[in-house]
């Protein structure tokens, strides 16, 4: 698992900068079903456990759509593709952490389709894994999130926002 190599950035980088905002580029994947159910994690490690798409921190030398294959394999043990790239999203406020720490958010948002795997949580990045009816789904806990997804379901790719 390489999530200890982005912890290990991230605290780098905190090391430099201490709690200043910085930006951090994340990929998360839409990932809907042959019932048009939408797969949502229960996050790990956020005080609340609120619900997300699957998706986490880009590492240095990956690319956007490297990193949300990595983070759905290591978040929920499936194998996907990338089917499209739904969009970019920076305007965001800045989120703050526990710890104090803060960031900007760039979210890179794709469809993705599954090829592999079988769904399971770790039961650390990930408690729970299931699927949604979109329209009686949780809420998700970032509001680029929630943008990105009513981007995908209103049929538009390639958003800048």
């Amino acid at each position: 698992m390489r999530y200890s190599v982005c912890m290990d950035y991230v605290r780098w980088i905190r090391s430099k900068v201490g709690k200043e905002p910085i930006f951090l580029n994340v990929a998360n994947a839409i990932i809907i079903n042959d019932t048009g159910q939408i797969l949502l994690q229960r996050r790990g490690g956020h005080a609340d456990e609120t619900w997300s798409t699957p998706g986490g921190a880009m590492e240095i030398g990956e690319s956007a759509q490297e990193a949300v294959v990595r983070e759905v394999r290591e978040e929920t043990s499936l194998e996907v593709v990338v089917e499209s790239f739904v969009g970019a999203y920076t305007k965001d406020t800045l989120v703050s952490y526990p710890n104090g720490d803060r960031c900007q958010m760039i979210l890179f948002s794709f469809a993705c389709r599954i090829v592999g795997g079988q769904l399971k949580a770790d039961n650390v990045e990930t408690l729970e894994l299931r699927y949604f009816d979109l329209k009686s789904r949780p809420p998700l806990f970032r509001k680029h999130l929630e943008r990105a997804l009513n981007d995908y379901l209103r049929g538009k790719r390639g958003v800048i926002s």
